[in-house]
């Protein structure tokens, strides 16, 4: 059985439907990141980081309990152990991994700042507002390049690079971004989105999450408890 420790968040919707791709028992546990879940001792002793998600599967590689975090790094696992979405050969691998760490260090964190300083922040600071928003158009523009050549962005095959990928271009209109720009883009999307493991994926956990609203969840998010040593 495999413990996801998790919030309806694009990272914690890329464990979710990979775990409902690949056919794995698993339970899901609500991480309540707005009311500051994350910040527990029994979390930070699996997630030291303080992010979610994490995961704990009783039956690790060698027999044994295993833990781990960083969504990227869990993916990886679940392809591992299932020998699912990572490619058949060795050069497939490396071209779903280099697409993997291209969601891990940019794709993501530069749509999270995009859609915070759009969103979230109390103020609107015009250069942060433009600089992420065309970071963003930048970067569906290198998947929408890709993607006018393959069917997937690691080649002919769906993976954990998708995966990845799919999570975060959910929230495409609050990254700024016009699918009309990018048709090769929605094309790939909307394939993604219409698999039945990735409706039932992003589904987990979603009716726990509700709107920030309230100083406190703000500080919680994106305040000083954040850098509050624990």
């Amino acid at each position: 059985m495999i413990d996801a420790y998790s919030w309806a968040t694009p990272n914690g919707h890329k464990i979710h439907i990979m775990l409902e791709e690949c056919g794995l028992p698993y339970r899901a546990i609500p991480v309540d990141i707005g009311a500051g879940d994350q910040f527990k001792p029994e979390f930070l002793a699996i997630s030291p980081n303080n992010k979610i998600p994490a995961i704990v599967d009783t039956d690790g590689p060698d027999g044994k309990s295993i833990s781990l975090f960083e969504s990227g790094a869990i993916l990886i696992y679940l392809a591992g152990k299932t020998a699912k979405f990572l490619g058949n050969t060795d050069r497939e691998k490396y071209q779903t991994l280099q697409w993997l760490m291209f969601q891990m260090g940019g794709f993501g964190p530069m749509l999270g700042q995009a859609h915070h300083f759009r969103s979230y922040a109390p103020k609107k600071i015009a250069y942060a507002f433009d600089r992420y928003t065309n970071e963003a158009k930048r970067l569906y523009g290198v998947i929408d390049t890709q993607l006018s050549k393959t069917a997937y962005l690691a080649g002919d095959n769906y993976t954990i690079a998708d995966i990845a990928v799919y999570a975060w271009a959910r929230s495409a209109a609050n990254q700024g971004i016009d699918w009309q720009n990018f048709p090769h883009a929605k094309r790939w999307f909307d394939v993604i989105d219409a698999r039945p493991a990735v409706q039932r994926g992003v589904k987990v956990l979603s009716d726990l999450r509700k709107p920030i609203s309230g100083a406190k969840e703000r500080d919680i998010l994106f305040g000083k408890t954040q850098y509050t040593r624990i």
